[in-house]
């Protein structure tokens, strides 16, 4: 069989430890009911209809990383593979986000114009 390769638009991979997220059983989003995997998924959502390989941010569960934290998630963004991010349950996902350098253009504040005259 031969090797095939598959296109993606994805600009950035974040891992999530499978095994932490099953220890912690949630913990994450506005309820705290969501693994941090789906949580970044909703929270840094980008426009309707790009899904999977379309997106240009894929959260992907992993295996162990083995750190294996006290009520925490272990996430790494591959492009930054020397740091791995130790996510404490109920952690402010806008925080998690700055802290795994991810971009997000939803987030980013118009810039204000100077009017002058009056």
């Amino acid at each position: 069989m031969a090797i095939k390769s598959a296109s993606t638009e994805w600009r950035q991979v974040v891992l999530v430890c499978r095994k932490c997220s099953k220890k912690l059983d949630g913990g994450f989003g506005p309820d705290g009911d969501l693994t941090l995997k789906k949580a970044l998924r909703r929270y840094l959502q980008l426009p309707k209809g790009k899904k999977g390989r379309k997106h240009e941010l894929a959260v992907v569960g992993a295996d162990c990383f083995g750190l294996c934290p006290k009520g925490a998630v272990v996430a790494v963004n591959t492009a930054q593979p020397e740091a791995l991010l130790v996510v404490p349950g109920g952690a402010d996902l806008l925080e998690v986000k700055a802290r795994l350098g991810l971009s997000d253009p939803r987030r980013v504040k118009p810039t204000l114009t100077l009017v002058e005259g009056g």
